[in-house]
């Protein structure tokens, strides 16, 4: 069985991965803010809008996989925008997954090999409106992917990143807050609904499987078609 971080793995996305993890026999440490109540997870306090220096140490052993899984939703229309607004995103989505991947790099090299899991989102490669500040931060994770996984293919570590569209989790509350809610923004959908966090964790435990080693480099969406049909 192998040995994965999910940063962020208390809710949502995360909380779906982790259980999925455990559920399969793995050694699963979650990194967040808050504990998750997966049984049989090792919890550590983690803020990705803080330096967590001191976990990379604490951490010991190889690992086999990471997921970063923090995010934001933060949709104005762009001239109530602010300088702030682009910086806290682009802290919590870019600069948080690099400071995990560089603080997890050694224990990532020691596997055989071992795999990244980033997020993006169906907005960076399909413009959408009062989406400017994440679609920018998520468009530097699409970059980082690509070039994490040239850098690192001789050390055998794969990197990929998922883009979803609306998902149902905490997270997206504010636009999934009632039933009327729900049926819009999944008829907007050529599938007819919105994510659930298993249809994230399903593809991200594929890309965390050993057996799916030839893949890095990907964008892979997960969007129930949102970002190339019209139905």
């Amino acid at each position: 069985m192998g040995k994965y971080v999910v940063v962020g793995g208390s809710q949502g996305i995360g909380h779906s991965i982790v259980a999925n993890l455990i559920s399969q026999g793995h050694q699963v440490i979650n990194l967040s803010r808050n504990p998750s109540d997966v049984p049989g997870v090792e919890n550590f306090q983690f803020d990705a809008l803080e330096s967590n220096e001191g976990i990379y140490n604490t951490i010991q052993g190889s690992l086999d996989g990471l997921v970063y899984c923090p995010g934001s939703i933060n949709l104005k229309p762009f001239g109530r925008l602010t300088s702030v607004d682009f910086e806290k995103d682009f802290q919590i989505n870019v600069l948080g997954a690099v400071k995990a991947i560089q603080g997890f790099l050694p224990a990532l090299k020691s596997s055989p090999t071992s795999s990244i899991v980033l997020f993006s989102t169906v907005a960076v490669q399909t413009g959408m409106g009062f989406h400017a500040s994440i679609a920018s931060a998520k468009g530097a994770i699409e970059g980082l992917t690509r070039s994490l996984a040239a850098e690192l293919s001789s050390a055998k570590i794969r990197v990929n990143a998922i883009a979803p569209s609306l998902t149902q989790t905490p997270l997206a509350n504010a636009l999934l807050n009632s039933d009327e809610k729900i049926e819009a923004a999944g008829k907007r959908h050529p599938l007819g609904r919105v994510g659930q966090p298993t249809d994230m964790a399903n593809m991200a435990l594929f890309l965390l499987n050993p057996e799916n080693a030839w893949i890095t480099g990907q964008i892979l969406k997960v969007d129930g078609g949102m970002g190339d049909l019209r139905a």
